[in-house]
């Protein structure tokens, strides 16, 4: 089991973690990582690409000349593909590039990616994103502290104003939360750079063994008690209902 010193963002180490074997010692599988890579690529691209066809373009739907008898070629329409600017055969259409890619293979590239970063020693775990401003100076500062000179990823949980407001601005950083983080950033990143907490919700989440949360089932939940004075008051009603319903009914008098 990898062991790694915790840092705080001064630079100064305050601890050590365990890193679980499954999560980042697993077998680098490169096919994974392309595969990962090219899903989320195709994902972002917009799709928007779109030529006229020959309905599409302009020019009347007149016969430009007789079939028969002229020695020209015939022709039916003046937006013809075979005219300048006529209408594009086959041209491309909007539509989307993203497909489904199995889950498995995405945490697997996820657990390849993380395990390559751990080891070309490029994988940081800081104590806590405790940034007292939001200013964009401060963070830079502490990165170049990191050894994050150039690129990096920072990961982390749960929302955090001053350290999103403050990474947005500068080129080659990103922000990524522990539920979106994808292969194809951490790659493209020179340094990762996690917290404690995120450390421990991405082993809990990528690792294989880990054992999965049951829910109870419907029946072995017991009722919530009743308070005493709940429950005198629900009985009175329902006393009178069953008392009224017995009571017999007058009779008519004579006419």
């Amino acid at each position: 089991m990898p062991v790694v010193d915790v840092v705080n963002l001064d630079g100064k180490k305050v601890g050590q973690v365990d890193l679980a074997d499954s999560v980042f010692g697993a077998e680098v599988n490169s096919n994974l990582l392309h595969e990962a890579s090219r899903w989320y690529l195709n994902g972002l691209r917009r799709g928007t690409h779109k030529t006229k066809e020959k309905s599409e373009v302009s020019g009347a739907g007149r016969k430009l000349w007789r079939q028969k008898g002229t020695g020209r070629a015939r022709i039916g329409s003046i937006r013809s593909p075979l005219w300048r600017h006529g209408g594009t055969v086959h041209g491309p259409r909007p539509r989307s590039y993203a497909y489904a890619l199995p889950k498995k293979m995405l945490l697997g590239a996820l657990r390849s990616a993380l395990s390559a970063k751990l080891a070309e020693s490029k994988l940081t775990v800081i104590d806590a994103w405790s940034l007292d401003t939001h200013k964009t100076k401060t963070l830079r500062t502490a990165l170049d502290k990191l050894n994050a000179a150039k690129t990096a990823l920072l990961v982390a949980v749960g929302d955090n104003k001053n350290l999103e407001l403050a990474s947005r601005n500068l080129d080659g950083v990103k922000l990524s939360a522990t539920n979106a983080l994808q292969p194809y950033d951490v790659l493209r990143h020179d340094r990762l750079v996690v917290s404690k907490d995120a450390i421990a919700r991405l082993v809990r989440a990528l690792d294989p063994e880990h054992p999965s949360v049951a829910a109870p089932h419907v029946e072995s939940i017991a009722p919530a008690p009743v308070a005493a004075k709940e429950a005198k008051s629900a009985a009175k009603p329902a006393a009178k209902k069953f008392a009224a319903a017995k009571k017999p009914a007058a009779k008519k008098g004579k006419e």
